[in-house]
């Protein structure tokens, strides 16, 4: 019996684990987890006085937030959403600090917590430390679609163009205010009808030239393909804005690509409310953005972290 598939979906195995697992209710393949409250209070008690920049410059420190999670929620907690997350036919789950908390900076132990259950976390260029934190508002100049609200930002995976593994995603919501749409949008590609299609085309395990914009504050350049075999099995990058094609049949295969990843009905919208966040199996599992509708005062806040599973 599958390990993932066998734990309880609606009450927690036993006293020493606190927390539950049930169907997510805007996705069928992804889970959410609900983690008693008092859990919650008891790991942002004893992790208050542990501080950020102390985190940020020491990279154990992140592991000791994350044993501490695991200490307030119960021996094995680590293990679940490890196995959650590499289960193919799962991959992904939410979970929230059930308003246990709205200090951003709790926001941050908990999301570090999390992640670090995982394992380590990739450095991110863009911050210039371990997760990266940005805002989505009304008016933007910057150079790639992840702060501009009224346009819809792409499937695609990520770490795409830094020359390190990329195994899971973790996104968690700080805030939001004057927002109506701007879902997050999710598709497993064993769910995309026309996935084969592209993958048996002869550029599907041909390598791509990616590159990222300044913003990145990343210089070099990678090379890898669409599709790949993974530990996971059949695996995927790709992202449309920063794939350099070198040639106009390279461009069209990348083009009907994307397209098509769009067009597909596998694709569902999920909300993630303040407070929450969402674990995706980096290798499976595509995301993107739906489009904002227009307010002067629009304003969200997320925090991204990208990282390989403990080893």
């Amino acid at each position: 019996m599958n390990p993932v598939t066998a734990l309880p979906m609606a009450a927690p195995v036993d006293s020493h684990l606190r927390f539950s697992i049930e169907s997510h209710p805007h996705h069928e393949r992804l889970r959410h987890i609900t983690v008693q409250r008092d859990a919650l209070q008891n790991f942002f008690a004893s992790v208050k006085d542990i501080d950020l920049q102390n985190v940020e410059y020491v990279p154990f420190m992140r592991f000791m937030l994350a044993d501490a999670l695991e200490r307030a929620v119960g021996e094995g907690f680590a293990s679940t959403l490890r196995q959650l997350v590499r289960d193919r036919s799962i991959g992904g789950f939410t979970l929230g600090v059930q308003g246990a908390t709205a200090d951003h900076r709790d926001f941050v132990r908990f999301g570090t917590a999390v992640g670090y259950l995982l394992g380590p976390a990739n450095h991110d260029s863009m911050s210039g430390t371990y997760y990266a934190r940005f805002l989505v508002k009304d008016t933007d100049d910057s150079d790639s679609y992840l702060r501009q609200a009224y346009r819809s930002f792409t499937l695609h995976t990520d770490g795409t163009f830094i020359d390190e593994p990329t195994e899971w995603l973790l996104m968690m919501k700080f805030a939001e205010e004057n927002a109506v749409g701007g879902e997050s949008r999710f598709m497993h590609i064993d769910d995309w009808s026309e996935r084969d299609t592209f993958l048996d085309d002869p550029f599907g395990t041909r390598p791509f030239l990616y590159k990222a914009p300044g913003s990145k504050n990343v210089d070099a350049q990678v090379e890898r393909p669409v599709f790949f075999q993974s530990e996971y099995g059949l695996a995927m990058s790709f992202i449309d804005q920063f794939v350099q094609p070198r040639s106009s049949a390279e461009a069209v295969y990348l083009h009907d690509l994307s397209a098509s990843m769009e067009a597909a009905s596998a694709t569902r919208e999920v909300p993630l409310p303040v407070g929450n966040l969402v674990v995706l199996n980096n290798y499976f599992w595509l995301h993107g953005r739906a489009p904002f509708q227009k307010h002067p005062a629009l304003h969200r806040e997320l925090m991204r972290q990208r990282g390989v599973f403990a080893k």
